[in-house]
């Protein structure tokens, strides 16, 4: 027997770009038991304006300025512990799905999925279910098996992906060349991949590290 809502679920849509928010609101609010009641462009205004109307569902761009869209997740649940959240993005990579369902996220989704399936998303999240886009969930199963690189490692990876030799990188972070070697070799052995190029080609894939 199907489900049925006596009430609409009143969504709040984040997104750092006007005409994807308003896209996406023309198009939920056709729907009987949806309702966008609030927009937000960045993290910082997603959680005023969940503060102000806690909303049933936030569907939530990954991107963001400023905060990212974990960071938002996480500020968001730490007030609101049983906030629904279903991130929306253009990528695939897997630390962004990871870092974002570990802040506290319920689903994940790729802006490229057709309508139909975001509003299968949106139901299944609001209703207390998980919902992981199905391209999504073998990146996801790669990015857990993968031991986490340590906050130095991102640094020396960051600058790998820059073009910068150990040297460079060694004065840049004032420590020992040896200690850079060190590094590099942890990255590539938790990577799985064989050279510095790999490397920086597998993390940006990835979403490990952006250059933005």
């Amino acid at each position: 027997m199907m489900q049925t809502h006596s009430k609409q679920t009143r969504i709040l849509v984040v997104d750092d770009h006007f005409m994807v928010r308003m896209g996406l609101s023309s198009s939920l609010n056709v729907e009987a038991d949806m309702e966008v009641i609030a927009e937000a462009g960045s993290g910082e205004a997603a959680l005023a304006a969940y503060r102000k109307q806690q909303p049933d569902l936030v569907l939530m761009d990954v991107r963001l300025p400023g905060m990212s869209g974990a960071e938002t997740v996480a500020a968001i649940i730490e007030e609101f512990s049983e906030a629904r959240i279903l991130m929306l993005s253009t990528h695939s990579g897997e630390e962004e799905v990871y870092r974002s369902l570990q802040a506290g996220a319920r689903g994940y989704i790729l802006k490229s999925a057709l309508r139909e399936e975001l509003l299968r998303a949106i139901r299944e999240v609001r209703d207390g279910k998980r919902y992981l886009d199905p391209t999504v969930a073998p990146l996801l199963a790669e990015r857990v098996s993968h031991r986490s690189l340590t906050g130095r490692e991102l640094e020396v990876l960051r600058m790998v992906a820059k073009g910068l030799g150990n040297k460079e990188i060694a004065g840049a972070l004032n420590i020992a060349e040896v200690t850079v070697k060190l590094h590099v070799s942890h990255v590539l052995e938790k990577l799985n991949v064989k050279d510095r190029t790999e490397a920086a080609t597998a993390a940006l894939k990835r979403g490990v590290i952006s250059l933005e």
